[in-house]
């Protein structure tokens, strides 16, 4: 089965509760996986978007993923909601 919800940092799929960041009140996060998000708060907030996508294609390499699924993940990065360019008010 295809997963349903992707972390919108890193594009981790967080279907599973366990994989999942938490907020400062201890409740999951909806959004942000459990190594992208903790207590409330991005875990590494300098991160840059090239910078995690240098991590997210080492981490699926790793798991020896098709490079079809590393490059489809890849360019689904910047569309997250994590590295969205606020509008300039």
């Amino acid at each position: 089965m295809e997963p349903q919800k992707f972390c919108q940092s890193c594009t981790l799929p967080i279907d599973n509760m366990e994989d999942r960041g938490t907020e400062k009140d201890g409740s999951k996060s909806d959004i942000y996986c459990r190594y992208c998000y903790k207590d409330g708060a991005f875990t590494d907030p300098g991160m840059t978007l090239d910078r995690m996508k240098e991590i997210a294609q080492a981490e699926m390499k790793k798991q020896n993923l098709p490079d079809n699924i590393i490059q489809q993940s890849i360019n689904m990065l910047p569309r997250l909601k994590r590295w969205q360019v606020p509008p300039i008010a």
